[in-house]
């Protein structure tokens, strides 16, 4: 939560090409040109982001395409961005060694895709606001392999 929170801000001043300059334009960093900018910043709280953006509706400037953001408190997510939020396929990364890789929206695990707890374990299927939704399966560590329909904090039917 605490990554979804500061990735929801907009880039007040980033490093373009060489360039510094502010999210509402400078002479030195001209969007005019096409395509998306890469870009380097660190936020105020420590986080980095490092690929693409592009100018928002309103002029402020967005992730928006590749790109790789590492919070203060080493989570990482690297993959697509849409409106400055995690959107599309990625994978977030947590310092405990949990991992999700699969498909974002709206800052949110939703799509296909594999979490991956510290032991080894992990859930596979469709998630839906970060909940494990339907038909999925759950590997043990040891590799026992589960499957069964997922709803909340609950797994019906789950069979060996």
């Amino acid at each position: 939560k605490k990554l979804a929170n500061s990735i929801s801000r907009s880039l007040d001043k980033v490093k373009v090409e060489g360039f510094s300059g502010d999210k509402k334009g400078s002479d030195s960093l001209n969007t005019d040109g096409g395509g998306p900018l890469k870009v380097s910043y660190i936020f105020p709280n420590g986080d980095r982001y490092e690929g693409e953006c592009s100018r928002s509706a309103y002029g402020a400037l967005v992730r928006s395409g590749a790109g790789k953001h590492t919070s203060a408190s080493g989570i990482t997510y690297t993959g697509e961005w849409h409106e400055d939020k995690m959107h599309g396929r990625g994978t977030m990364q947590y310092p405990s060694g949990a991992q999700y890789e699969g498909e974002f929206k709206d800052n949110m695990y939703n799509g296909t895709g594999t979490y991956t707890f510290p032991d080894g374990s992990m859930c596979k299927g469709h998630f839906h606001n970060n909940r494990l939704e339907g038909d999925g399966a759950f590997i043990s560590a040891q590799g026992l392999f589960w499957t069964g329909e997922f709803h909340g904090k609950a797994a019906l039917g789950l069979k060996l």
